[in-house]
């Protein structure tokens, strides 16, 4: 039987021509696909179907952007769609920054929709079409940041700064790489943190500070070899075993490290990148790395060029020490200082003795290391807060600062000095001692500004080498003396508390809503067999010597006594207040007198406050808070003097026990024309009331510092506006006829 052939049917030809666009569209790289009126996909291609991670065209169709997007993203296409579809205006060339969910990564893409009509005119949807511009966006961003980066060397801008653009640029050309620059440090011995704004603070800290050597990881192996190490495989590579704990810690597989080359051929740093895959770089890497460590070594260059210029300018080449340009602008500074917090500020003017003898005999280069070893011992002999100073050839300038009132601190500090020095010196296997002659100049005393410190210090030396060198000398005859005058003025205050020369002046506070007095301020004050002595001149050395701890008790039990003897006397109730000494608050049994004198005067504790400066408070926080609580347990009260002046933090001063801050006079002085002063005063009296304690301003003297105070709602004032210290019989008719508080305070509305 013959077989029979079956012919099968012929494929319509609309159908092969659909295949066959089908194909078409296939084919092509670009984003090719349709959507209906309601934002789903009707056709697709399959670059289409990639890059939202799909296989097949038919696991897309049908699903919308709200499918596929998270809300923001799938709104703001739903948007462009439907404006295209209602307006009928296609949107062209629209650039689209967009996932690609088949790799995580982001891709730029042009994209232009048009409204897609059907064979009656009428809009049915829109076509789109999306090309990748990746490349495209990424060489003019690196374009545009590498001249961003150039002009903020140009600008001089911060080191850091312009390191941590560069990264960021590095970082944004490619996916799932990290940045870091590590700088080399003086010593040629360490890596330091330069920049590496996104790999984890956590690692950034761990590697900075890293020795370099022969097997340190990538990046310390590649500065000690000066060139390129490649780590495909942090896990497995014996140069990152003593760093690969610390790498798994933080996900990074693979890191490869390129030194920072001066145009000298010195290593400046390393430039490292991080991937958290195992791999070696590509040609996209090799090239950035070339352009980054380019770049970078620019920067660096240029910092440490201006540096270097920066610091020639204010330093001397031999000694490195400061010059006198440097000199001038750090004494102006600490005179400033000085000015507010008072303590003296010196000027040593040092001269070697026979230093030519050095030069004559061994030679320039003999007598240079002799000036560097002498320079050494001076910064050696010193505090970080002094400064030491070379004019030129033998001539040197200590500045001393924060110094105690007095030359015998003075006199200390240079002692050492001198025994520094004249310690013997080896140069060219020959001993030399050297000495030097010292002339000292102090502010206020012996000049208000730089250069009259430093000439009268001159003078003072050429005194000391008159005087047979060796040796210093102060400027003025009365600071030779003072020493005398100073054991004369300890054995005075000394008699003078047996013999009962000391006496109480009381400062009124006064409430500003009330306007009546609320407490006084007892000050002490000598009557000396020669006159008044004023306390400026006696309290410093009574605390010094401790002669404040006997004083200070007589003060407390005075000021108690009398505060008790005016309540007697049927006048309102007020409170004392009284100053305690750095000495009396150390003494262990002080509080235990504190005690004592109000059981031996009969006051309530209520009516007595402690003022304690914020410095005394906080040499030891801790143990300042339990006396404070022990005795305010009592009833006694306190309150932090000079608020402002000191270094109190504001979770310290929320733990302290107080019921009152008192702006120092030093803030109130000036608030009438100094804009910083009249900042700081209303910022103290706004934190006190936001910690619901009281605030009090000393020194008010004037209409208009009064009128700043009330405006700023200031609790309360004290000072020469209102009343000077006066005695305690004069507090006693104040108190008994309090009307003329308003008439003295009255109203400063015209003052405003």
């Amino acid at each position: 039987m013959p077989e029979i052939k079956v012919q099968q049917p012929k494929e319509p030809s609309w159908l092969t021509e659909q295949k066959l666009l089908k194909a078409m569209i296939d084919q092509v790289p670009d984003y090719l696909f349709s959507k209906d009126l309601d934002g789903r996909f009707m056709l697709v291609n399959q670059a289409v179907v990639h890059i939202h991670g799909f296989d097949k065209p038919e696991e897309l169709i049908g699903k919308n952007d709200f499918d596929l997007h998270d809300a923001d993203t799938a709104g703001r296409f739903f948007k462009i769609e439907q404006d295209v579809i209602h307006s009928t205006r296609a949107v062209v060339d629209m650039e689209e920054l967009v996932l690609d969910a088949s790799t995580g990564a982001k891709k730029w893409l042009s994209t232009t929709k048009v409204p897609m009509r059907n064979e009656h005119n009428a809009v049915v949807g829109l076509v789109g079409i999306s090309r990748d511009i990746t490349a495209r966006k990424k060489d003019s961003l690196l374009k545009d940041e590498q001249a961003a980066v150039l002009e903020m060397i140009a600008l001089n801008l911060p080191l850091r700064a312009i390191l941590d653009r560069l990264v960021h640029l590095m970082e944004s050309q490619l996916e799932g790489v990290l940045g870091s620059i590590l700088l080399l440090d003086e010593t040629g011995t360490y890596l330091r943190h330069g920049a590496a704004p996104t790999l984890p603070l956590e690692y950034s800290n761990a590697i900075d500070g890293l020795a370099i050597g022969p097997s340190v990881g990538s990046c310390g192996t590649a500065a000690f070899r000066r060139e390129s190490v490649i780590v495909s495989d942090i896990a497995s590579d014996p140069l990152w075993k003593d760093f690969r704990d610390l790498a798994a810690l933080h996900s990074l597989g693979s890191c490869w490290s390129t030194p920072i080359m001066s145009h000298q051929g010195l290593v400046l740093g390393i430039f490292a990148m991080y991937s958290a895959e195992v791999r070696y770089p590509g040609t996209a890497e090799k090239h950035l790395i070339q352009m980054t460590t380019r770049v970078a070594a620019i920067a660096i260059e240029r910092q440490y060029a201006e540096d270097q210029i920066r610091f020639m300018a204010h330093h001397d080449l031999l000694t490195g020490l400061p010059n006198r340009s440097l000199l001038t602008d750090r004494l102006t500074q600490a005179m400033l200082r000085a000015e507010r917090h008072n303590p003296w500020v010196s000027v040593v003017f040092v001269d070697l003795d026979n230093f030519k003898f050095v030069n004559d005999s061994l030679g320039h280069a003999a007598g240079d290391t002799l000036l560097k070893t002498v320079a050494q011992r001076m910064l050696d002999s010193v505090r970080s807060t002094d400064a030491v100073v070379r004019l030129g050839g033998d001539e040197f300038i200590i500045l001393l600062t924060d110094m105690p009132a007095n030359t015998d601190a003075i006199s200390a500090a240079l002692h050492q000095i001198k025994i520094a020095i004249t310690d013997p010196i080896i140069v060219n296997g020959q001993a030399f001692h050297i000495t030097c002659s010292m002339g000292v100049a102090t502010f206020p005393n012996d000049g208000t500004e730089a250069e009259t410190l430093i000439a009268n210090a001159d003078a003072a030396m050429y005194k000391a080498k008159d005087a047979g060198r060796d040796g210093f000398q102060f400027f003025t005859p009365e600071m030779n003396t003072r020493a005398h005058e100073r054991l004369a003025l300890q054995d005075g205050i000394r008699k003078g508390i047996a013999r009962s020369e000391f006496y109480l002046a009381y400062q009124p506070q006064v409430d500003l809503k009330s306007e009546r007095i609320f407490a006084v301020e007892a000050l002490v004050r000598w009557n000396h067999p020669t006159g008044v002595i004023s306390p400026i001149q006696f309290i410093p050395l009574a605390e010094e010597t401790g002669l404040i701890v006997p004083l200070g008790d007589w003060v407390l039990h005075e000021a108690c006594r009398q505060n008790k003897e005016w309540q007697d006397a049927g006048h309102a109730p007020i409170t004392v207040c009284v100053n305690v000494s750095a000495r009396q608050f150390q003494d262990e049994t002080w509080p235990s007198r504190v005690l004592r004198a109000l059981e031996e005067t009969g006051l309530d504790a209520k009516y007595l406050e402690l003022e304690l400066t914020e410095s005394l408070v906080m040499r030891d926080l801790e143990r300042a808070v339990a006396i404070m609580k022990e005795l305010q347990a009592g009833g006694i009260s306190f309150s932090i003097d000079d608020f402002g002046t000191g270094y109190s933090s504001l979770s310290a001063l929320k733990s302290l026990p107080v019921c009152r801050l008192k702006i120092d006079q030093s803030f109130v002085r000036n608030l009438a024309h100094d804009e910083d002063d009249r900042t700081i005063t209303a910022a103290v009296i706004s934190l006190g009331q936001k910690l619901n304690l009281k605030v009090i301003a000393e020194g008010v003297e004037t209409d208009e510092q009064l009128a700043f105070l009330r405006a700023n709602q200031c609790d309360e004032i004290q000072g020469y506006h209102f009343c000077r210290p006066v005695n305690s019989e004069t507090i006693g008719t104040m108190l008994q006829v309090q009307e003329p508080v308003r008439q003295r305070l009255g109203s400063v509305e015209g003052s405003k």
